[in-house]
């Protein structure tokens, strides 16, 4: 199965070739430019890199959030866009799923973390189920100490591990707190669309899939629109 991975969602963006769960080309540049505006001229460049048209593509993967409001519907609509086209099925994948799996951890809780910016977090808890993460509960945005408020509550009873790439968004305010002996950061990759290639293959596998019409965006956080529009 040949699969095209997107992720405009996160500040990292990145795209991917895989073949099943191979990773057989990868893109991501560090720049202050906007990975959404970027992202046709890198996809030129990595399908003439590998010799490949879209309509090659089995399945298109997608970050489908949580993260910026302007990067998560440029991903989701290219997706959709050549889904409708080439008649080929869609996975809508997590970000935070796409950090969580990446633990080397074998605790078994994991709560994957990413910077939401304006001085909140994006989190989730996800629990191991044999080899595979099972969220509980709904995907979050929240400052840190709203966060570790309700880490320190969960810690009493589960053993958990922290995976970010971005562990200085939370080791000082956890070096603070009593629990900070008990639960460990593990820093992972930021470049996701390698990850979200291998978990559309294994939601392929299993049948979980979606199309042009029902791919949706998880945002997680209102818009500023909606948090600022009040009633005449």
């Amino acid at each position: 199965m040949l699969i095209l991975a997107v992720d405009t969602a996160s500040p990292a963006g990145s795209l991917a070739v895989l073949r099943d769960e191979k990773v057989i080309g990868v893109l991501s540049v560090c720049s202050a430019e906007t990975y959404s505006s970027r992202l046709f001229r890198h996809l030129d460049y990595l399908m003439n890199e590998l010799s490949l048209e879209l309509d090659r593509f089995d399945l298109f993967a997608v970050d489908a959030g949580p993260g910026s409001f302007t990067g998560l519907r440029m991903g989701l609509t290219a997706a959709k866009g050549w889904a409708e086209v080439y008649k080929k099925p869609i996975a809508a994948i997590s970000g935070l799923e796409a950090v969580a799996v990446q633990a080397r951890s074998t605790a078994p809780w994991l709560v994957p973390v990413m910077d939401a910016r304006r001085g909140q977090l994006y989190f989730g808890f996800y629990r191991r189920i044999g080899h595979t993460l099972a969220l509980e509960g709904e995907e979050c945005v929240m400052t840190p100490g709203e966060f570790f408020e309700i880490l320190r509550a969960r810690s009493r009873s589960r053993e958990f591990s922290i995976v970010t790439p971005d562990p200085e968004i939370i080791a000082k305010e956890l070096s603070q707190l009593e629990i900070s002996r008990t639960i460990a950061i593990e820093q992972v990759s930021a470049v996701l669309a390698p990850l979200i290639g291998q978990l559309g293959f294994r939601r392929a596998q299993a049948g979980q899939l979606t199309d042009s019409l029902m791919l949706d965006a998880n945002y997680v956080r209102r818009s500023d629109a909606e948090l600022h529009w009040k009633t005449p």
